[in-house]
């Protein structure tokens, strides 16, 4: 659906952060005249009426009568279209749409390359702007890495398009029926089971991006047994991942059995992250691009903050901020990048009833030094922990919240090792997302939070 056909319809928008306040300024831009209901919080309504909009009217209550009165309601991401009064106004003929919808309904033509996974799409995304714009070609770098499609401005019209896309935004994607140019997917394990309601549905929104908006070309990673099993008869598929493609040798990167180069240098934290330009150097090909020459640029790669990011050293201890963890995969992958040196976890932040067990088995072989666990699910990860700690493979603290935690790790190591915040779990009810925890993280460490926080690149260049 584009903007202009919401033009005389009853249409309303359900949630008001940024991408909340692209998607007004966007259909006020093209449509002054049309009224809008605004649903948010009391403080949001508040900021909304401060617009001086005559044709915006806030509402703080979004239940299923007053959202079915609605022919279409423009909803932000992180509001889950599976909660009872979406669903029910959904069977009485609303419509539920996203920004990332309008956007791809308006640009048709553009050639696209979109980035999903449960863990690396961020660094991923902005690693393929970097290497495309190193090879000349004007690219924007848009979506949930922290600038919303709908506030980039169509001039200069970029040549390519590098989007991340949450499992919040793949849905979108597939309801636009224009179909993405490219559609990467890097990995796929348990997260935000409280949006989707269950580990399947997960799945199966995450992969909408591939087996519902049907692009021209599915790049997939070769080593995840839930992507190598998919069939998608609409695509033509390149793995990564895999010896016939781009893939890893130790830190040697090959393109089938020529090398490229040594990627030990290259400042991606992770074998992860580094097993992530295989991807991207195979979405550069998808494009007509010869992607080997311009594989070295990776090297000037300016890291993107709070991810696994390394904020320096203080009194004999380094500080890693991977505050954008939200998994206990991403955990375990955050600790694997640091198992030569003595290190103190931070783990725990909103439960969102993820499972635990497989990380306390890996902690059974290869265990830090120290353990602090904090935030709502804190207690349940303590206790699953606590028998390994009694049998003294780690020392084990339950901290009251992140300064807390932050000063038991100086204890518990110290003065020597790594102080490392990867919590596994969202930052919901503690802060505001996980920018602001990270951000707090850096202070109490003694790090000018400023100084860390900006994403480099993000726009058209």
């Amino acid at each position: 659906m584009r903007i202009s056909q919401l033009d005389g319809r009853r249409v309303a928008l359900w949630g008001w952060g940024r991408e909340g306040r692209a998607a007004w300024r966007a259909v006020r831009a093209a449509l002054p005249a049309l009224p809008l209901t605004l649903f948010c919080n009391p403080a949001e309504a508040a900021e909304a009426a401060a617009l001086g909009d005559a044709l915006l009217d806030a509402r703080t209550v979004a239940d299923a009568e007053a959202l079915s009165a609605f022919d279409v309601v423009v909803k932000s991401p992180g509001i889950s279209p599976y909660r009872p009064e979406a669903l029910d106004a959904a069977a009485r003929g609303t419509r539920f749409i996203g920004g990332t919808a309008l956007w791809f309904a308006a640009h048709p033509q553009a050639r696209t390359v979109c980035v999903t996974g449960t863990k690396g799409k961020s660094t991923t995304t902005s690693l393929l702007a970097h290497l495309l714009r190193a090879g000349g070609h004007r690219t924007a770098l848009a979506g949930n890495i922290g600038l919303p499609l709908l506030e980039v401005p169509d001039e200069p019209t970029p040549e390519f398009w590098a989007i991340e896309l949450s499992s919040y935004q793949t849905g979108d994607v597939a309801s636009s029926d224009v179909r993405p140019e490219v559609a990467v997917v890097l990995n796929l394990f348990p997260e935000h089971l409280d949006w989707h309601g269950s580990e399947a549905r997960y799945v199966d929104d995450k992969l909408k991006l591939v087996t519902e908006a049907r692009p021209r070309t599915a790049v997939l990673n070769a080593a995840d047994p839930r992507l190598a099993a998919l069939d998608l008869p609409d695509s033509r598929v390149v793995w990564f991942n895999r010896e016939d493609g781009w893939h890893l040798r130790g830190e040697a990167l090959y393109r089938g059995d020529a090398f490229v180069f040594d990627t030990a240098a290259v400042p991606l934290p992770g074998r992860h992250n580094r097993g992530n330009l295989c991807a991207v150097l195979a979405a550069i090909e998808a494009l007509g691009v010869d992607a080997a020459p311009l594989a070295p640029a990776a090297l000037d790669f300016r890291p993107l903050p709070h991810r696994l990011q390394w904020l320096g050293e203080r009194d004999g201890l380094a500080w890693v901020n991977d505050s954008i963890s939200t998994t206990p995969h991403a955990s375990l992958a955050a600790l694997d990048c640091h198992r030569e040196r003595r290190v103190a976890i931070l783990l725990g932040g909103h439960d969102r009833g993820l499972d635990w067990h497989d990380f306390a088995d890996h902690l059974r072989q290869a265990a830090p030094d120290a353990v602090v666990t904090m935030g709502g699910n804190g207690p349940r990860i303590h206790a699953l922990l606590a028998p390994l700690a009694a049998e003294g493979r780690f020392a084990l603290e339950a901290a009251d919240d992140l300064a807390d935690a932050v000063a038991r790790a100086r204890r518990l190591l110290g003065g020597q090792g790594v102080v490392l915040l990867s919590p596994g779990a969202p930052s919901f009810g503690a802060y505001r997302d996980y920018t602001e925890r990270g951000r707090h993280f850096a202070a109490l460490g003694g790090f000018d939070p400023d100084a860390i926080s900006a994403i480099p690149g993000l726009g058209v260049a």
